[in-house]
């Protein structure tokens, strides 16, 4: 199992094209640059990017913002077309992301039912997941209160306790762990483990770099939509705070599993 890829990104290119730019048309009032409602410009998001994932494997993608880690996660998740290259999945593929629809006049409790129907689950499976999904999101009391009344940090719980209930074969996660607390990402953490114990793969993008020390055994370092690195997660953030100057967080041990 593990020597079966779950994912192969082969020379992936991403371009999307922006319009209304702006551009310099000659000075204006105050010398700012006036917008040319007509300009268009192609945006290279991802250039030439190749990786192999396996089954069982936890990968964290790092680098700076405008890097293309968001839009290579939705073109892997089937949300963006590429511009040349391809990818391969092996399995079901879920994206969470911190704008990961919700129903917000719906009830948490409406939320899971749906949720879970949209991933594939049948009414049944959702049911026997139901308390255990309540418990991982944290929600308690406000299970029944329309989503509005959510804070960020118990929405972004619901989120990842419902993107997780199918334990899908490849799980996307996209900052959405940021918002938790220590007690959620805990939870989150030992949830992880979980699908990848099952042989799942997890690729997490995050800007905390202990979030990716704890919960990544590989990193990819992004730049400029371009692979500049991909090892053991030590040895990248190493590689990263030298050449970034940016800390990387101490280590700090994950949840050891026992091997029957």
């Amino acid at each position: 199992m593990a020597e079966r890829p779950s994912l192969v990104v082969d020379d992936v290119h991403i371009h999307y094209r922006t319009f209304g730019g702006r551009r310099p048309t000659g000075s204006s009032w105050m010398g700012a640059v006036r917008r040319h409602v007509g300009s268009v410009d192609l945006v290279k998001a991802v250039r030439g990017v190749s990786f192999v994932a396996h089954h069982g494997e936890s990968i964290g993608v790092i680098g700076h913002n405008g890097s293309g880690k968001s839009t290579l996660l939705r073109a892997i998740a089937g949300g963006l077309p590429t511009a040349s290259g391809a990818i391969w999945a092996d399995g079901s593929t879920a994206l969470l992301g911190v704008n990961a629809a919700l129903m917000r006049d719906l009830s948490g409790h409406r939320n899971i039912v749906l949720g879970g129907l949209a991933l594939g689950l049948t009414p049944a499976e959702i049911a026997e997941r139901h308390d255990e999904l309540v418990d991982l999101a944290g929600i308690g009391d406000f299970l029944h209160l329309p989503m509005r009344a959510y804070s960020s940090g118990m929405s972004a719980r619901l989120r990842f306790a419902i993107s997780s209930a199918a334990r899908p074969d490849l799980l996307l996660i996209d900052e959405a762990l940021a918002t938790g607390d220590a007690e959620f990402k805990q939870r989150s953490r030992e949830r992880i483990d979980e699908i990848v114990g099952e042989a799942g793969t997890v690729i997490l993008v995050s800007h905390s770099m202990s979030t990716i020390r704890s919960m990544c055994d590989r990193v990819l370092w992004l730049d400029h939509g371009r692979l500049v690195a991909d090892g053991p997660t030590v040895d990248v953030l190493e590689e990263y705070s030298a050449r970034t100057g940016r800390p990387t967080a101490r280590p700090t041990p994950r949840r050891t599993q026992e091997v029957s």
